[in-house]
Order: structure tokens, then sequence, then C-alpha cells
């Protein structure tokens, strides 16, 4: 079986583990302190899974609303798993408030402070093209500056250790090797269809879009740029998927180039048993898909990629 008919298996990291998103199921491994493993499955609904997942555009939609509230879940689990170690428990409510803010400080810094530094550079330059561009600029650059400095904090260097391993167990099962440390070891952290990647290319597409946006009147300018996303979005998710399926070709690395140098940021080099975790969910996603372990590393002996 050929990269491209496998099965596309993608994940994110969390705390102390992995996500993997299946085909038909997601499912999540986390290292609980004692060394022992919590594992969790869930269903996808039909929107993941129908019809219109399959659909060019929309689809590109539904994966960021699925990113969202699938991410969410996975890490509401995981950060329920660190505290039950300590004999805590965090409320469903305590989780959506920190949702919440969290999503409040990323409108106000991705969003808002673009918006009005850039509308301040307006009247300085008396272009709304060069605004337009400026605007996208500022917000790709805190987006790089934001990325720099978490990436220096301890405890997200362990989350991007995790990140490298889902994307090197995703390298493997993509390659049809067997889900064993020693064969993953040997691929790389990064990944083309990695969210961090995504978000890079929404920033480029949305500098390109807006281009063409007019800035006036101010509603407009704020209203725009609410009601553009799931269409940047969409694009951004179209350009994910083909460079993710056409990642040997020459044009397309010049796509990729900047978002895997990017994920040298947000990934790092695992230990064995963060690897570990991450075959363990991605094994997890597979059994609930219905896939038969002992038939993939057959076929995957027999047949050269």
């Amino acid at each position: 079986m050929s990269t491209e008919q496998r099965p596309i298996y993608g994940g994110q990291a969390v705390i102390e583990g992995v996500m993997i998103r299946g085909q038909r199921n997601i499912a999540v491994a986390v290292r609980r302190p004692d060394g022992t493993v919590a594992r969790m499955r869930h269903p996808l609904t039909s929107l993941y899974t129908g019809r219109l997942r399959r659909i060019p555009l929309v689809r590109g939609v539904i994966a960021m609303a699925e990113t969202l509230t699938l991410g969410m879940r996975a890490l509401s689990y995981s950060a329920n798993v660190a505290a039950a170690a300590e004999g805590e428990e965090i409320s469903r409510g305590s989780m959506a408030g920190m949702m919440v803010v969290s999503l409040s400080l990323a409108i106000g810094i991705f969003f808002l402070i673009p918006v009005f530094a850039s509308d301040w550079l307006e009247t300085l330059l008396d272009s709304e093209l060069l605004a337009n561009i400026a605007e996208g600029v500022i917000r790709l650059l805190l987006f790089l500056g934001y990325i720099l400095l978490i990436s220096r904090m301890e405890d997200i260097r362990r989350v991007f250790m995790y990140h490298g391993a889902e994307h090197m167990t995703v390298h493997a099962q993509e390659r049809g090797d067997p889900l064993e440390v020693e064969h993953i070891r040997k691929y790389p952290t990064a990944h083309p269809r990695c969210g961090t990647a995504f978000l890079l290319v929404v920033m480029v597409v949305a500098i390109l879009a807006f281009i063409f946006v007019g800035r006036e009147p101010f509603w407009w300018l704020v209203t725009s740029r609410i009601v553009l996303v799931p269409v940047i979005a969409a694009v951004s998710y179209e350009v994910i998927r083909f460079s993710g399926r056409h990642a040997d070709n020459p044009l397309v690395g010049i796509i990729t180039g900047p978002s895997l140098a990017l994920q040298s940021l947000t990934t790092r080099q695992p230990d064995d048993d963060q690897i570990e975790i991450a075959i363990e969910a991605m094994r997890e996603a597979q059994a609930a898909d219905g896939i038969q372990m002992s038939a993939v590393s057959n076929e995957a002996s027999g047949d050269g990629d």
C-alpha cells in the first residue's frame, strides 16, 4: 500500500501525552506520574467523518472546528489525569473558564493589536494597501514571538517533546513501519501537516487575502477579519493537505520549508518513553478504527515505499 493510500492519522501533544485523530475515533494516551499509562477513546461524530468532510474548502472549516473541540477534549482529559495523581479534579466549568481566558487573550494579541496598530499606520502611510500588509506582518511577528517565548518555558518544552514524538509516530504510520521505538526514532520531529504549519499558512494567506479588502469604515475593518476567518482557514487547509500528500515534490518544498523550519521551535527530540506514549495513542486509535496491527506490520514488511 502506498503512502497516499494509507489512512491519514494526525494528532497533537497534550499534558504528558499524545492525542491521535483516527478515521472514526480519537485516542489519547497519557503518562501518569507513577509511570503507568491512562488511555481514552472517543468516537468522532458524523460531522467530522461524513460527506462534508470530503468536500474541498468546506472540509477546511470543519477541520478548524474539529481541531478546537477535539483538542479541548484531549487537553481536558490529560489535565484531569495529572490532577487525579495529586488527588484533585478539574471541573468542566474550570476548564471552560481557562479556555475562555486563553481564547480572549489570543483574540487580543493576534487580532486586536494588529488591527489597531495598522489603523494607526494607515494614517501615517496614507495607504490602505500598505496598512493591510503591515497588519499581516505585525500579526505574523506576534505569532513568531509568542512561539519563541513559550518554547523557552520548561513545562512547554516537555509538551513540545511529546509533539515531536507524535510527528515521528505519524511518519512511521504513513510509511508502514512497525510501531516500535527503534523504527520511529529515525524520523524527523517536523511534519508538513502540523497544526503549527497550518497556523503559519493561515497568517500568510490572511496577508494575501486582506490586501484586497477595504479598511473603511472601521466597523468593516474589524468585521471583515472575523467574517473571512473561515474562508482563510478553508484555503489554508487545502494548502496543507496538498503539501502533506506531495511532500517529496521539490516545488512543494518551497511551501513547506518555512513551516518545517518553524517546527524546530515547537517540537523537540523526545525520550523513548515519550515515543512509547505516542505509540500507545496510535495503536489505541487504530484499534478503535478496527485496524489489525499484525496485518499492518505484515503489509509494511512486504511493500516498499
